[in-house]
């Protein structure tokens, strides 16, 4: 348990990353030993059903400086960011994952542009992707063109969720309501006063990415929908379009009716039908979007819950007392140390 007051914190959210622990573990700590500050490593376990929470208590045991907090199931990648943000305690908090695509030797980098600079928020930005797939190098650059549209000219293309931050501006994220919180919009947005520290960026180290297709997908609609109302300006404009149309096909309907030109047919009415009724549900599911997010905003439900935190460990009689897990505390049971990870409840 560390009772030092601590200056930087990494948090890292990792999920199925047994294969790549081993290898994070390895290149990180000799950065951190090395920066001559107090620092923890917030790992945050988001639900994994292989064996990474056991590993890292296991390397716990050789690192005290790792912190593991593992939650009840899986909340996804950014929840588990949230998580992390909520534990750590540095008065600088870098997020990093754990498949060494972002290297863990510019954080130090990073502090110093922090401090030498005095800013709040230094972005680990990509200078080079050669290593990602073409078809990632592509729908992530629409990503951040769309999102710089959308959002504003101040959100880079190239940063994702490596950066540093300092404590105030973890403070106000964590103070943040929002139910999905999309940290690479919602950090440049605040305006705190930044700095950028580019990287090659590499390829994973072990494992299968955590960010398929249909994630990126979800992140995009997080994204949109969270930070912008232009979907539904999109269904007004949609419901105009149909409505002239709908004008001009009964021009053309009455012309035909007084030239005695009136011969029955189903294409137009076909085509006319499936318009309509495909705009309608396009409105009526971009709606739905908002509607829902308000739904699962008004049930108040924790986003996370915490299984165990080990920084709540007592060393000396070898019992954990109760943590907190998020925006609720009522779920959440004391733990007993036994030399593997504590189990979670069902």
């Amino acid at each position: 348990m560390l009772l030092s007051p601590v200056t930087l914190s990494v948090v890292t959210p990792m999920y199925n990353e047994r294969e790549a622990v081993d290898h994070f573990v390895a290149r990180l700590r000799p950065v951190l030993d090395g920066l001559g500050d107090s620092y923890e490593v917030v790992a945050v376990d988001d639900g994994s059903s292989d064996a990474t929470v056991s590993r890292l208590m296991q390397l716990r045991a050789e690192w005290p400086q790792l912190r593991v907090v593992a939650l009840r199931r899986n909340v996804g990648h950014q929840t588990a960011l949230r998580a992390g943000l909520r534990a750590a305690k540095g008065a600088y908090v870098v997020s990093i994952d754990a498949d060494l695509q972002d290297p863990p030797e510019v954080i130090g980098e990073m502090l110093a542009a922090a401090r030498r600079e005095k800013v709040d928020v230094v972005y680990g930005v990509r200078s080079d992707r050669s290593t990602d797939t073409a078809f990632k190098r592509q729908t992530a650059g629409l990503y951040y063109r769309v999102m710089r549209k959308l959002v504003g000219p101040w959100v880079s293309d190239q940063a994702g969720d490596f950066r540093l931050m300092s404590r105030a501006v973890v403070d106000v994220l964590n103070g943040l309501p929002e139910p999905r919180p999309v940290y690479r919009l919602i950090v440049p947005s605040l305006g705190f006063s930044s700095a950028e520290v580019p990287y090659v960026r590499a390829e994973r180290v072990a494992g299968e990415t955590k960010y398929p297709l249909s994630k990126m997908i979800k992140l995009t609609l997080d994204s949109v929908t969270s930070f912008s109302a232009a979907p539904l300006k999109i269904a007004t404009w949609l419901g105009l379009f149909s409505f002239f149309l709908c004008v001009v096909l009964m021009i053309v309907a009455l012309i035909t009716w007084l030239a005695d030109a009136v011969v029955p047919g189903w294409t137009s009415l076909y085509v006319a039908v499936l318009l309509l009724g495909g705009i309608q549900l396009i409105c009526l599911g971009l709606l739905g979007e908002y509607i829902g997010r308000i739904y699962a905003a008004s049930q108040g439900r924790p986003p996370f819950l915490v299984a165990f935190d080990t920084a709540a460990l007592d060393v000396t009689d070898s019992v954990a007392t109760p943590v907190p897990g998020g925006p609720l505390d009522d779920d959440v049971e004391a733990v007993e140390l036994a030399g593997q990870a504590p189990s979670r409840r069902p």
